[in-house]
């Protein structure tokens, strides 16, 4: 559940031979942003000849770039001499996220889930081909816990809120041919659905059911149920809540089967 990392910044025969993972070249500011973007995929730290090598620009560049960064505060060096994100960078990632009004209103909710069903609850949103992770509650100390991050990103097509979120959207099978367009669907385990067929088959039962599942179509061995909330209107919703099992340990029929629970803590997560 990890989002992949590219750089996308222009191409610019006049520069140093800077290029990014996808072989484009990186100027100026894009230099500098892949080399913040770079640093938030090492926690403990990373030296400046691992960073050098995947960014691959030359050490100068990239020690430039970071010059530029520990001044603005978004990254720094631990006492090891490795690079980090910075407190500012920090200061200021959490304090945007801790105030967006989704994020606020729907933590009592994933806490309930999370509480009453032992595993993670995600609140995400529909963003084109994927679902975005805006927030996130791990069931309690002790359990297995999901590798999915805020701000992570998955394949709509594979996930339950992804296919939750679609199926107010695309009511039709040339609306999902139109959507899938001539890059297809990836297959993320044997049994993601991979055909606009198959995913307006799926979709028409999610509307009909007023659920979403994902029985292990975007990671083996995890299933998950959504359902959707309206934080922002009170007819079109605002993104979808799902629990995110372990299916050895909360397989989806178990899931299924408490969804007159799931939807009483919807309505009162207090309870």
């Amino acid at each position: 559940m990890k989002p992949t990392q590219t750089y996308d910044g222009p191409t610019d025969p006049g520069t140093d031979g800077a290029t990014g993972v996808d072989g484009s070249r990186l100027v100026g500011s894009d230099r500098v942003l892949a080399v913040l973007k770079e640093l938030a995929r090492y926690p403990e730290g990373v030296g400046l000849e691992e960073l050098t090598r995947v960014i691959g620009s030359p050490k100068p560049t990239v020690h430039r770039a970071l010059g530029a960064l520990r001044r603005a505060g978004l990254a720094d060096q631990d006492a090891r001499g490795r690079y980090v994100l910075g407190d500012e960078f920090l200061r200021m990632a959490f304090a945007h996220h801790e105030v967006r009004p989704d994020h606020v209103r729907v933590r009592p909710l994933l806490d309930a889930l999370a509480g009453r069903f032992g595993e993670t609850a995600h609140y995400a949103v529909l963003d084109g081909h994927e679902v975005v992770y805006r927030a996130k509650v791990d069931p309690p100390s002790g359990a297995v816990r999901l590798t999915s991050t805020i701000g992570g990103r998955n394949p709509a097509h594979t996930t339950a809120v992804g296919k939750l979120l679609l199926a107010r959207e695309l009511t039709s099978l040339e609306a999902v041919d139109a959507w899938v367009g001539d890059s297809g669907l990836e297959r993320r385990t044997p049994r993601s659905l991979c055909t606009a067929a198959e995913l307006h088959r799926e979709l028409v039962a999610t509307r009909e059911r007023g659920y979403g599942v994902d029985d292990q179509e975007n990671e083996t061995g995890v299933n998950c149920l959504a359902l959707p909330v309206y934080l922002t209107s009170p007819t079109a919703p605002s993104g979808a809540v799902s629990i995110s099992a372990l299916a050895y340990r909360t397989p989806l029929a178990s899931l299924v089967d408490a969804l007159d629970e799931i939807r009483a803590l919807l309505d009162d997560p207090g309870d």
